[in-house]
């Protein structure tokens, strides 16, 4: 048997990989109410999302410096129990409610679609 075997916990399914960048990509959408630039995840066949994060950015330091994976749920209030949050539930767009966590010193974001 293969120790590379691995399981997600149960109902989290791979959404996007969350990149911090240093200077703004093209196309990017900006989020004014939490002070960042966001493209790529619904563009790349990779499902890399680059983040631009302005100076005044409110979102902890991990998450504007560090990668993140992203993982779609379909309840995000009982996908984030047990865990550590970094940012409560938030709508950065009205079809989404995201929060991310910390597991290990890592980032990582989980996502409901709503509506």
């Amino acid at each position: 048997m293969s120790d590379y075997k691995t399981t997600l916990p149960e109902g989290f399914r791979f959404h996007h990989v969350g990149v911090p960048v240093s200077t703004p990509v093209p196309n990017m959408r900006y989020i004014p109410h939490l002070k960042f630039s966001v493209t790529g995840y619904d563009s790349s066949p990779f499902k890399y999302e680059w983040m631009y994060f302005d100076d005044d950015c409110p979102l902890p330091e991990v998450v504007k410096t560090k990668p993140h994976l992203c993982f779609e749920v379909d309840d995000l209030d009982a996908a984030i129990k047990g865990y550590e949050i970094l940012i409560a539930p938030t709508s950065p767009v009205p079809e989404l409610r995201v929060a991310f966590i910390l597991h290990d010193g890592a980032p990582i974001e989980l996502l409901e679609i709503v509506g």
